[in-house]
């Protein structure tokens, strides 16, 4: 079983909670970042939180959860190591894992259904990497330099 970060916003919450739950279910260990209410919050903070629990290694998956999945995945993917990818069925939510090696998994509560979400979360977190073919294309993925280290 995993150690997994989980995050959402407003927008995700109750999908986060019914995920979060549907993970202790499964045996896994969950860190719940929050939030854990109706209250406007912004994305940007619950993808960081779970992006850094991922980076140290306290997490080794996450999962972030905001209006469309977007957004949230755009600020954990600032976090150097992790690699979110907005997922909206099961077969983007293995092939992120199997040619990506995503280390976080994105939904958004507005656009995919609690029970899609379920089997998308299972299926990202049953693959695994392929490596081969994908490791050159992860390795530049991992190379990129942040926005503020690109030369004008």
């Amino acid at each position: 079983m995993a150690r997994i970060a989980a995050g959402a916003d407003h927008a995700g919450v109750q999908l986060k909670d019914a995920l979060v739950a549907h993970l202790r279910e499964l045996g896994h260990e969950v860190i719940d970042c929050g939030t854990h209410g109706p209250d406007r919050v912004d994305y940007p903070d619950f993808g960081e939180a779970v992006a850094r629990k991922v980076a140290s290694g306290e997490a080794e998956m996450g999962l972030c959860v905001c209006g469309t999945g977007i957004g949230i995945s755009m600020a954990a993917n600032k976090v150097p190591g992790v690699r979110a990818a907005t997922v909206h069925d099961v077969t983007s939510a293995r092939l992120t894992r199997e040619h990506n090696d995503a280390n976080v998994i994105c939904l958004g509560e507005r656009l995919v259904g609690p029970e899609l979400a379920k089997d998308a979360l299972d299926a990202f977190l049953e693959a695994s990497f392929e490596e081969g073919r994908h490791v050159p294309r992860v390795a530049k993925i991992d190379a990129l330099l942040p926005n503020e280290e690109v030369a004008p």
